[in-house]
């Protein structure tokens, strides 16, 4: 049996590595006025950010609609046999339901709608795991139940940069946006139950990054192979500089740089940086 490998653009990525494993790509969308971008099509995360900063008013998102997936599912029905459609988590999008709804009518391919419960790049580990074990041979059964392992591993911290930014998309309240600026609080979040959730409140930036690398610390500490996903938004010298030092403390890990893109960016803010991290599937 054929498997495809589907997920949404909020996994960020890259293209040339989904052309080169063959994974299908829906993409979310950025509203900047009246304009629409498909975030991966249409705009890149630096002309967003860019766009962003001459921008009055915050841009909207919106999910992909139904008919795409019926599309896309369609028309993989002439080449596999099902598909395995990875989306960001369902507590924040209705990207999974979609999936699900599109699953429902289309009836030459048997759908598999999967809810990462994360996004961006470790949305992605799920993508580029599924298709490495759909390549080996694996059923959509046998993939599914492999990726609910690996989920039981995977971690993700992001910093929020700018509190004003949240206050300014309707996520954060004006006095605590006010407060937290006043104190250089810079609060770091993580996913609980599939909604982005606070996990502690940190005076500084370096200190917020420095708390993530403790918990990543304990997590591999056991010296099994990990992959590791540090995320930025429009701070790639950051990212990079960070990797390099975390990629010489911890040799059983592999880290990559990745990026919050137009539609996660849009929530979290320039600046905000995070890390993620799932343990090695063995082969």
């Amino acid at each position: 049996m054929k498997t495809a490998i589907v997920t949404d653009s909020t996994a960020y990525i890259p293209k040339e590595l989904r052309d080169r494993l063959n994974i299908h790509m829906i993409p979310l969308s950025v509203i900047f006025g009246g304009e629409t971008y498909q975030e991966e099509v249409d705009i890149t995360a630096s002309e967003f950010y860019e766009e962003v900063s001459i921008q009055e008013k915050l841009p909207t998102t919106s999910q992909p609609p139904v008919g795409q997936f019926v599309e896309l599912f369609e028309k993989l029905s002439k080449d596999y046999d099902a598909v395995i459609s990875i989306h960001l988590s369902s507590g924040i999008s209705g990207t999974y339901q979609g999936a699900v709804q599109a699953g429902e009518m289309v009836e030459s391919i048997k759908v598999y709608p999967y809810d990462s419960e994360i996004s961006c790049m470790i949305q992605g580990f799920y993508a580029i795991e599924g298709t490495k074990l759909a390549r080996e041979g694996k059923t959509a059964e046998e993939i599914v139940g492999l990726l609910d392992e690996m989920k039981k591993s995977v971690q993700a911290y992001f910093m929020v940069d700018d509190l004003a930014h949240l206050q300014r998309g309707g996520r954060l309240s004006q006095a605590q946006a006010i407060i937290g600026s006043l104190l250089q609080v810079k609060p770091l979040l993580h996913f609980v139950d599939k909604v982005i959730v606070p996990f502690e409140k940190i005076r500084t930036k370096k200190k917020a990054l420095k708390r993530v690398e403790g918990i990543l610390e304990e997590a591999v500490k056991s010296g099994e192979a990990y992959q590791a996903s540090i995320i930025h938004a429009n701070r790639e010298d950051e990212a990079i500089e960070w990797k390099n030092e975390l990629q010489e403390k911890y040799p059983n890990v592999e880290f990559n740089v990745s990026y919050f893109g137009p539609v996660i960016g849009t929530h979290l803010g320039e600046g905000s940086m995070g890390m993620g991290w799932a343990r090695k599937m063995s082969r």
